[in-house]
């Protein structure tokens, strides 16, 4: 393949490329089979018509664009491959000339990884992290657990108090003008959870079980809705039930009822020791990113705007999925919060620029220090996930590409050199 490479500016490369005449044509082909029967002709049944006849009656570029999709994706990595050029953003690829007989040539403008200037990274001062785990944690813990195991008793003699679970239907109005999302029928609250607008909790205290009572609040001034947001509005509320929670008693039953333990004993050491795994943890965590954070403003790097509209874009994507998980769409969120979508790339971008500094930064360090993931830790990663996933581990290796392959050792060298900073590090 006929290559030819240019740089145009500061990480940005043009490559020239082609694809043959005979390739090209080729595809032409496969388009035509592929798309053949959506074509009617006059004096041919649908799908029968000849390519030739087509393409006089539609021109010869009816195919075009799926033949250039259909070469388009392993002639540009054929190019990138012999160009030596890092590609570290979406591509901007044009043709610049389709010609029957001739071949089709390409042009891909490619941003480049930049250069990374370091600076000091090893006896990098931080101060030391240490998390410990008091028995007023142990026993915040296990209280969550009785809550979540308590039993739901229904009240019918008195007043609503604080801390009662209240089922209540609403409707709030502006001005007396009802507003959209204001009203609920059967809706269950905790009465002091602090859930819905300030104040409107506080006033359903003292309600009688189907006694219609109004709750005057005012919406915050950075409430999402901006039509709301600092107005006044009153709540038109019937409580129609109440409930407390009856806790369980803290003994060796309730032990085995929420754990695989017999007694309290037991179970109190197991959440000590989950907690403490827990604050290990974290305290790895933040030790991590304090040495990563002071590495990378030691280190000098300029990075190019694409590779942070494409980290933007990884993190709209994910983003997308959280909220699909949870059964909204984006359209829906957006519509809700009153933001846009450029709105949103915009409280990413910090993170973004931030979260790519610091990887090239960490790229740069472990090719200077020669760090790598080996065979065998690939290997022993391999098999982890087969086990994960339930899975033979041949299997697993024919599911996983080439690139998904590299993506794996990259993300291994750079947890290498993250423990390399770590342990080089200076605790004060």
């Amino acid at each position: 393949m006929a290559v030819k490479t240019e740089e145009v500016e500061k990480n940005l490369s043009k490559i020239t490329f082609e694809v043959s005449a005979e390739d090209f044509a080729q595809a032409v082909n496969r388009a035509y089979k592929k798309n053949v029967s959506k074509f009617n002709i006059p004096g041919f049944r649908k799908g029968k018509a000849p390519k030739a006849i087509i393409e006089k009656y539609y021109t010869e570029a009816v195919f075009y664009d799926d033949a250039v999709n259909d070469v388009l994706p392993a002639a540009y990595e054929a190019a990138l491959k012999e160009s030596g050029l890092e590609s570290v953003a979406r591509p901007e690829i044009d043709v610049e000339e389709i010609k029957k007989g001739e071949p089709v040539v390409f042009t891909a403008l490619i941003t480049t990884k930049p250069e990374v200037t370091l600076g000091e990274y090893k006896g990098i001062e931080i101060d030391k992290v240490d998390y410990t785990v008091s028995e007023e944690d142990i026993d915040k813990d296990i209280r969550a657990t009785q809550m979540k195991n308590a039993r739901m008793v229904e009240v019918d003699d008195r007043a609503v108090e604080n801390g009662d679970i209240v089922t209540l239907d609403f409707e709030g109005s502006v001005d007396g003008v009802p507003f959209d999302g204001g009203k609920g029928e059967g809706y269950e609250l905790e009465i002091g959870s602090n859930t819905f607008i300030p104040g409107f909790e506080e006033q359903l205290i003292g309600a009688q079980i189907d006694k219609p009572l109004d709750v005057k609040v005012t919406f915050p001034e950075d409430y999402h809705a901006e039509n709301l947001a600092g107005k006044e509005a009153v709540f038109a509320c019937v409580v129609h039930e109440i409930k407390v929670r009856e806790l369980p008693e803290l003994d060796d039953d309730f032990a085995g009822e929420v754990s695989e333990f017999d007694t309290m004993d037991e179970f109190r050491a197991d959440v000590k020791k989950r907690l403490t795994e827990q604050a290990q943890s974290r305290a790895k965590t933040e030790t991590e990113n304090a040495v990563i954070e002071k590495v990378t403003m030691n280190a000098e790097v300029d990075i190019p705007d694409a590779m942070i509209e494409s980290q933007i874009d990884a993190m709209m994507n994910e983003f997308a999925q959280r909220l699909q998980y949870q059964g909204m769409t984006m359209d829906s969120y957006l519509q809700y919060t009153g933001q846009t979508t450029d709105v949103m790339r915009g409280e990413f971008r910090e993170r973004a620029e931030k979260q790519v500094r610091s990887s090239l930064v960490l790229e740069a360090i472990a090719k200077k220090e020669g760090i790598e993931a080996n065979p065998e830790e690939v290997e022993m990663q391999l098999v982890d996930m087969s086990k994960k996933y339930n899975m033979e581990l041949d299997k697993l290796k024919e599911l996983i590409s080439d690139a998904e392959k590299e993506n794996m050792r990259r993300d291994m060298a750079i947890s290498k050199t993250i423990d390399m900073l770590v342990n080089n590090s200076v605790m004060k």
